[in-house]
């Protein structure tokens, strides 16, 4: 699963990385994003690429109400175009989470070790993600996302059972139109990405706290 991410980088930096020339929200660096949470995402309109922010956690349009979204921050890329909860996004309202690194927890004699993973080259990556617009009773809008996973590479398969969908930046664009739908295309892009451009490290057990959002959570734990 994604459960935890970072998304460290300036905001010139990432509207330039993913050809955006509008946001529509405040941003700062995040060290430790969590579900629940209001996230940067990529969506295309029209053409026209805009990052904004949308609440990790999808609730479906059809939803009775919000409750779901705490059981939907993930949606498994192999399954993701037939499951009721995903087919309509996975049709209509694809969008991309920037971040440059995530968190997973590998087990370990000595416990739960929390691991820090990221590109080779410290380069922001874009994650596939779905979005919904859900209404609730009282007429308000809920912008909701969630992030695909995917089986593990090499480099993973010794942390956890899953990874999120990490796409290539060529396959971002198609991977954003909402106006041509190739199930099988976009299948197609929900590979692994290639374990020997990726790291992983070791982070403090700080990360398992939500209310921790500190550069500290990114460095590198050297047992003493």
């Amino acid at each position: 699963m994604c459960g935890r991410y970072t998304l460290t980088a300036e905001i010139d930096q990432v509207m330039t990385r993913f050809g955006v020339s509008t946001i529509t929200a405040d941003y700062q660096p995040r060290y430790n994003i969590a579900p629940g949470q209001l996230i940067m995402a990529v969506i295309a309109d029209s053409g026209k690429r805009r990052i904004g922010q949308l609440k990790w956690g999808l609730v479906p349009f059809w939803a009775k109400d919000e409750k779901l979204a705490f059981k939907m921050i993930n949606a498994r890329a192999e399954t993701v175009h037939e499951k009721p909860a995903y087919k309509h996004a996975f049709q209509r309202k694809r969008c991309i989470i920037p971040a440059d690194g995530f968190y997973e927890w590998k087990a370990t004699p000595a416990g739960k070790q929390p691991m820090r993973i990221t590109l080779r080259s410290g380069e922001i990556f874009g994650m596939a993600g779905l979005f919904d617009t859900w209404e609730a009773p009282d007429g308000r809008k809920v912008h909701t996302c969630t992030i695909l996973t995917t089986k593990p590479n090499e480099l993973m398969a010794e942390i956890h059972d899953r990874m999120p969908v990490i796409l290539r930046p060529e396959d971002e664009e198609i991977w954003l139109n909402r106006d041509a739908y190739d199930q099988d295309l976009l299948l197609s892009l929900c590979q692994p990405f290639p374990a020997e451009e990726m790291r992983a490290y070791p982070v403090s057990q700080m990360v398992g706290n939500v209310r921790i959002d500190s550069s500290k959570c990114i460095e590198e734990y050297l047992p003493e």
